[in-house]
């Protein structure tokens, strides 16, 4: 079993989970409410910021170029890509950037990234990985799975984009490079430091269902 299917396998039942909040049930079926849309949008773009400076400390605490050039590639991908699906959202929603950008970040969504920012500060590049991870690939696993249960989800005329930004190949293949390098930068890692990547991937995928429930609440 590789890292990665090991950390999978320990949250299964919550990424299961996932599939039925009313959030995620909401975009695939196109019935979530416009207003809790609109401040997960901006939420989310604020965690996103935070997000990229999790992989800008990987490229700082990197043992080598290709280790720091992969860390670098995804804060150019988030800074550069991911957000654009939000900002094309708020552009739609009448949200200015800067006001989305200075936007008061919710308890929850502080937590998570505070969270992040501590394992990136104080352990090294495995550990970040095993942080960054859930994020990526469990909205991958959700955008999929809404396409199964809801085929036509990502032409949906508001929230296709969403779907379909998470659904696409270009996302997909940026998550396998994530996944060689956990792969590579966990060869040979003891039982006990696995254990504690599993913790690691733990936590942030539960924060993840904490940042769906605080999107579904509008919790400040």
């Amino acid at each position: 079993m590789t890292t990665t299917e090991r950390l999978l396998a320990c949250t299964e039942e919550l990424w299961d989970a996932y599939l039925e909040h009313p959030f995620v049930r909401g975009i695939a079926d196109g019935s979530l409410e416009e207003e809790k849309f609109r401040y997960y949008m901006v939420q989310d773009y604020v965690y996103l910021i935070d997000y990229a400076k999790v992989f800008a400390l990987g490229v700082a605490k990197a043992g080598d170029v290709q280790t720091m050039r992969l860390f670098a590639n995804y804060v150019h991908q988030i800074l550069d890509g991911e957000m654009d699906i939000h900002k094309g959202y708020m552009k739609r929603l009448g949200i200015a950037l800067q006001d989305a950008e200075s936007a008061k970040t919710a308890l929850d969504n502080r937590s998570y990234t505070a969270y992040m920012m501590r394992v990136a500060y104080d352990e090294g590049p495995a550990e970040i990985a095993a942080a960054i991870l859930s994020c990526a690939l469990s909205y991958e696993h959700i955008a999929r799975r809404m396409l199964e249960t809801h085929p036509g989800a990502d032409q949906h005329p508001f929230y296709g984009e969403w779907v379909n930004g998470y659904a696409n190949d270009d996302y997909h293949n940026a998550n396998l490079e994530l996944i060689d390098l956990t792969e590579r930068l966990t060869a040979g890692c003891t039982e006990q430091q696995l254990r504690h990547l599993e913790e690691i991937f733990t936590v942030c995928s539960r924060y993840e269902m904490a940042f769906w429930d605080m999107a579904w609440e509008m919790r400040p």
